[in-house]
């Protein structure tokens, strides 16, 4: 049976059994070389895990790039407080379906991938931290734990090695918000939500006041492969400051939309056109936002970037996510960032002013602009208001919101004109 998110164009590493209903047991997976990146790491210092990691190249699959090995490392050595490593499996990025699609399909990678970074950083206790709404997901992951359990690649003395580990399973409550870091510890603490000033940062005062790595699903996914199949392997896909492959998530206005793996440092043009079919038929590609609906959209005549960190940044925008949304010349770019607007302001957590105060009054300006009743001065307002809320808010919420917006009225500005010269949405 064919699994619809995938294409037969691509390159298959993480995704390369995604569809056989096999995959997800046990005896599938260790037959198919399964937890052997594990064995292989336990026979090795947990410092000289972190050293390969570090040597991979590996940055965080999460949104902010950050690299894997170098988050690692800042666990301090010596500290008579326990370790913990959080797995952020709560994905609420509009755009964004990645990492359920390995939580369907391979449910023992991660589960790997969580057993090797706990072995590097020394933490007996992991958190799988997944969105309530994953039922299917979750489903599927606590018979993965529980035959991971059975087979003794978790729990005590894993593999004969002397390590132990536990993982336990926290479903999050439908709060964007959680999938930010610190308000990710604050939640499995019993604590409302909200993020917390850094530093200190979660390697030193994490969970439960505890040093905590934080690692993204995919992240974790390419760990028994680097170890498994080695350093030069991974650096060998995509550019050298962003290596291995990378799972794409094409939504939007595209005719063939799904996930796709794909080295790091495509181009965004040969994504969306090659591999995920292009606009729609008659219709031509307006914008692409290419890593969930906090990164700045890109207008067509932008999409020869390379999909990589580097790239991406330079033109003001980010690879996020790679939750890749495409947008067609029938797409209104108001309403777009209306809805934008309107997701982050319903998914503030109201903790800070700039952000809780400042999306109310984009919102309002952006629902009266796209109804045809839009007054003069209104872009000037959002453009205050966006300096006012970007880099005043207390994480990157607001920022991301904000910084969206205001690229959206500066690669389109015409169009909000029109909205308010001529009293009316030109596309509704």
């Amino acid at each position: 049976m064919a699994y619809p998110y995938v294409s037969d164009l691509e390159v298959r590493v993480i995704s390369k059994y995604f569809g056989d209903p096999g995959q997800r047991r046990i005896d599938t997976y260790v037959e198919r070389g399964g937890y052997k990146g594990l064995q292989k790491a336990l026979g090795l210092e947990p410092d000289a895990v972190t050293e390969e990691v570090k040597a991979s190249g590996l940055r965080g699959r999460g949104g902010a790039g950050f690299p894997t090995g170098v988050k690692w490392s800042f666990m301090p050595k010596e500290s008579i407080r326990p370790h913990y490593l959080l797995c952020n499996a709560d994905e609420s990025e509009p755009g964004t379906f990645k990492d359920r699609v390995i939580m369907e399909g391979d449910p023992h990678m991660m589960l790997e991938g969580m057993a090797l970074a706990s072995y590097a950083i020394g933490a007996e206790v992991a958190y799988l931290y997944i969105r309530g709404e994953y039922v299917l997901c979750i489903e599927r992951l606590e018979t993965a734990l529980d035959e991971a359990y059975r087979k003794g690649y978790l729990g005590r003395d894993i593999l004969g090695s002397g390590f132990n580990l536990d993982i336990h399973m926290h479903l999050g409550a439908g709060a964007y918000i959680c999938g930010e870091e610190t308000a990710m510890l604050e939640s499995i603490e019993g604590r409302r939500g909200e993020p917390k000033l850094k530093p200190p940062f979660p390697a030193v005062a994490g969970l439960y006041e505890c040093p905590t790595v934080i690692n993204n699903v995919e992240t974790l996914a390419c760990l028994p492969h680097i170890v498994n199949r080695g350093v030069e392997w991974f650096r060998g896909i995509g550019p050298e400051q962003s290596p291995g492959p990378k799972l794409y998530c094409l939504s939007g206005h595209v005719q063939k939309p799904g996930v796709y793996e794909l080295p790091m440092g495509i181009s965004l043009r040969e994504l969306v056109d090659d591999h995920a079919g292009g606009a729609r038929p008659g219709r031509k590609i307006k914008a692409v936002i290419p890593g969930g609906v906090s990164a700045p959209m890109i207008p067509e005549s932008g999409l020869d970037v390379t999909m990589d960190f580097e790239s991406l940044t330079a033109i003001d925008t980010m690879l996020g996510s790679a939750g890749v949304i495409v947008l067609d010349d029938g797409d209104c770019i108001v309403r777009a960032a209306k809805n934008i607007n309107e997701f982050f302001h319903e998914e503030s957590c109201g903790k800070c002013t700039p952000c809780r105060e400042g999306l109310d009054w984009t919102g309002k300006i952006l629902h009266r602009m796209e109804a045809g009743e839009g007054r003069q001065g209104d872009l000037e307002q959002l453009d205050f208001l966006c300096g006012s809320i970007f880099g005043n808010s207390f994480c990157a919420l607001g920022d991301g919101a904000a910084w969206a917006l205001k690229a959206a009225i500066t690669q389109f500005r015409d169009e909000f004109v029109q909205h308010v010269e001529e009293g009316r949405c030109p596309f509704h």
